[in-house]
């Protein structure tokens, strides 16, 4: 009997989290412990002539200075495949310190190990080391004459092209036809806690406190970079505090921790600087993204191409998969979408929220407000208009409900109440906006199979058990939540244990499928355990519930009784008791759907924005937002609203605030911390509504969960863009949206009505 599940409960680790008791990474003292100070290349090309080590062998406390003369070598490098398909996750195929060769400024060239973290980090500056430069190339504009078209992405896993029917001939036919051309800057994931790495050797055994999205990626990585066994290495995360998809991917700080820890003998602790986390778990590429759309003049869609140009790192073939959504997002006879790359002297990048649709959304869907001025369809009509009710291989959604968010968002927004003439709004000095988009984001399986173990002992508690991980986003509440209603157990007598690789297996929650892949694991385990004991009571001549027939029996509050109302029944603890039984558990597993599923497997929504714009000195205030989403069953609506919230937000800082430009003279990040990166702050926060709409899937898990990890940041920049045209009648072109690109140019901007 359902009873926690889909109710607002709060953070079951919350109490350990705001008295400071909850232990991340960088926190958990050993004995014996040391630090590690990564030195990261000071050039973005080249190679290593020399490196002057006396003066930190000289210092007080050093234990060690590693480079490439004395690092242990890897065993093996494992392919870049990414921790979504369940096995071994390198950041990059690039392991460093293997020889003299830089490929990319802040490549660790050295480590110093020391006896505190700040005499390592003081003589980490001391090491001088020499170089030889080599040219580099590390903007869009330095490398477009080398662009090539990726065949694959991921590592073998997506094509890099995509494409149906004659695009060009009816691009060239369409009566209506609008471009984007749009350049968005790299971005970081500025977690609040930096990634650190703990590693502690016991004879051939390693144990890692990582602070990581996926204990059994980090586990299966550095199995391989160093050569031994799986089972030789455990993976321990108690908090993360934020991954974003930085640490979805297992990056060579890790692995270099544990081979500070076998050089010394001691624990090491190998925390990043705040400067290095630009340099050392990947990042959202500079790219530029061009679409056009050809339509009728009602509207209707009759070709789209998508076109997207990044720098990757020298050794991989990686880009945001920014064109999936397009192809099947809109019913379109006519489609290509191509993906270029760029060999650059930077870090692979790798997944950041909403990988690939948050742009490539936004690109889409600003081109999507151009087609709607250029026809005069309403902007929400349009898409009503064009919505595909099959994916691009003609299958059904496994659950739909975007026109529900379509409409309930316009309602909710007042909608109805815009007038669409840009210019038309006007509050002193500031120019009013609203804008709106379609949010969509793919479920991406491709998973093998999840566990969770459950044991239920004499005095009436219970645990469940997996090996996922606590990022901040609620997960043990939730699945405290599944789990408890599985058993028919009230909350306050179940616990949830996670972030541990002696767990029972679970891959790294990335793309919005945590919940949707934990949450079955669970509520199958418990499911089974549930009834093995209605069994166990039924099949015992001392039970009131002895010949019963198993399936009347109901569970609540941990006793089992008939469903008839008459009361006969008994506790758990009861039964075992009864039966000298201390625990008894059970073992619980999903596998995920294949890829081929018959089914289009796409989570929806719909975004809305209202902006004031100062024309004079292109100030934008963001005034207030509205998402509605159909993210199938929500276990937790509190912490549901917090995620979607939250990624509504970052949608806001990715079209106002944030991105990074690279100083192409020295091959480095312009900005290095928080002070220099834009984020953000309580002050800049608008009223934000989410609401959800309910679907069905059954599809996604036994419990219908498709998740909400992304879903809130996808659409949202493209929201506040086509808001920032309503309300000045121009459309910067660049994200984010900087002040001298909404401005008023010397010459007025034109009349209410100017083209758009």
């Amino acid at each position: 009997m359902s009873n926690a599940v889909g109710k607002p409960v709060s953070r079951v680790d919350g109490r350990r989290k705001v008295t400071g008791a909850a232990r991340y990474t960088a926190e958990i003292e050993l004995p014996n412990l040391v630090h590690a100070a990564v030195v990261g290349a000071g050039i973005p090309s080249g190679r290593v002539l020399a490196i002057d080590e006396k003066r930190v062998r000289d210092e007080d406390g050093v234990l060690a200075v590693l480079t490439h003369d004395n690092l242990t070598r890897i065993a093996s490098q494992p392919p870049l495949l990414p921790s979504l398909v369940g096995g071994a996750a390198p950041g990059e195929t690039f392991f460093p310190m293997q020889d003299d060769t830089v490929h990319y400024a802040g490549q660790p060239l050295a480590i110093v190990v020391a006896d505190s973290h700040e005499r390592a980090q003081y003589a980490a500056s001391l090491l001088d080391i020499t170089y030889e430069r080599a040219d580099s190339v590390t903007t869009i504009e330095e490398g477009r004459a080398a662009a090539y078209e990726a065949a694959t992405l991921f590592g073998g896993l997506m094509p890099g092209r995509n494409e149906r029917g004659d695009v060009e001939t009816a691009l060239a036919q369409a009566p209506v036809r609008v471009d984007v051309d749009h350049h968005y800057a790299a971005n970081h994931h500025n977690t609040l806690e930096p990634s650190a790495t703990t590693a502690v050797w016991d004879g051939e055994r390693l144990t890692l406190y990582d602070s990581t999205m996926g204990v059994r990626a980090t586990q299966l990585t550095v199995a391989q970079l160093l050569g031994i066994p799986i089972a030789h290495i455990r993976v321990i995360t108690e908090f993360v505090g934020g991954g974003f998809g930085g640490k979805a991917m297992t990056w060579p700080h890790v692995t270099l921790a544990a081979m500070a820890a076998g050089h010394v003998r001691r624990p090491v602790r190998l925390a990043l600087t705040r400067p290095q986390t630009y340099t050392s778990h990947g990042h959202r590429e500079e790219q530029e993204q061009r679409l056009s759309i050809g339509a009728a003049k009602d509207g209707r869609i009759t070709a789209v191409r998508h076109e997207k140009l990044s720098v990757t790192s020298p050794f991989d073939d990686w880009a945001e998969p920014a064109t999936g959504v397009t192809s099947q997002l809109y019913t379109c006879e006519n489609y290509l979408g191509v993906h270029r790359l760029i060999r650059g002297n930077v870090m692979t990048p790798t997944f950041m929220r909403a990988p690939g649709e948050s742009l490539g959304v936004s690109t889409l869907e600003v081109a999507m407000d151009k087609l709607a001025y250029a026809t005069g369809v309403d902007p929400v009509e349009l898409r009503l208009r064009n919505r595909a009710s099959v994916d691009e291989h003609g299958n059904p959604w496994s659950s739909d409900g975007l026109e529900e968010c379509l409409r309930t968002g316009a309602r909710l927004f007042g909608w109805e109440r815009r007038d669409p003439e840009p210019r038309s709004r006007r509050e002193g000095d500031w120019l009013i906006g609203s804008g709106m988009a379609v949010a969509a984001y793919p479920m991406a399986f491709m998973m093998p199979p999840q566990q969770a173990r459950v044991r239920i002992y004499a005095d009436g508690s219970a645990v469940m058990q997996c090996g996922t991980q606590e990022f901040g986003t609620g997960s043990t509440t939730a699945m405290t939540q599944v789990a408890a209603d599985g058993l028919g157990m009230d909350m306050s007598d179940v616990t949830f244990e996670a972030g541990d690789s002696d767990l029972p297996n679970a891959s790294a929650s990335v793309g919005s499928m945590g919940a949707s892949m934990v949450s079955a694991a669970v509520h199958n385990a418990a499911v089974e355990l549930r009834r093995q004991l209605i069994a166990m009571a039924v099949a015992d001549g001392g039970s009131p519930l002895h010949g019963a027939d198993p399936s009347a029996v109901v569970v609540q509050d941990g006793r089992m009784s008939l469903g008839d109302g008459s009361g006969a029944g008994e506790t758990y603890a009861e039964m075992m008791g009864r039966n000298h039984l201390s625990m008894t558990d059970a073992l619980g597993d999903w596998t995920p759907p294949p890829m081929d599923t018959p089914h289009g497997l796409m989570t929806f929504g719909a975004q809305f924005a209202e902006v004031a714009v100062d024309p004079d000195f292109g100030l934008v205030r963001v005034r207030r937002m509205v998402g509605v989403f159909a993210p199938g069953r929500v276990l937790n609506p509190k912490l549901a609203r917090s995620q979607l919230m939250g990624g509504m937000l970052w949608g806001m800082s990715q079209a106002l605030l944030e991105g990074n430009q690279m100083d192409p003279r020295y091959g480095r990040w312009g900005a290095g911390n928080l002070g220099e990166y834009l984020v953000p702050v309580n002050a800049d926060a608008p009223d934000v509504t989410v609401e959800f709409v309910d679907v069905t899937d059954d599809v996604a898990g036994p419990l219908g969960v498709k998740g909400v990890g992304e879903i809130g940041q996808v659409g949202m920049a493209a929201a506040m863009m086509n808001a920032v045209f309503h309300a000045t009648g121009r459309r910067p072109e660049s994200l984010p949206m900087a002040a001298e690109l909404v401005m008023d140019p010397m010459d007025p901007m034109g009349p209410p009505g100017s083209p758009a």
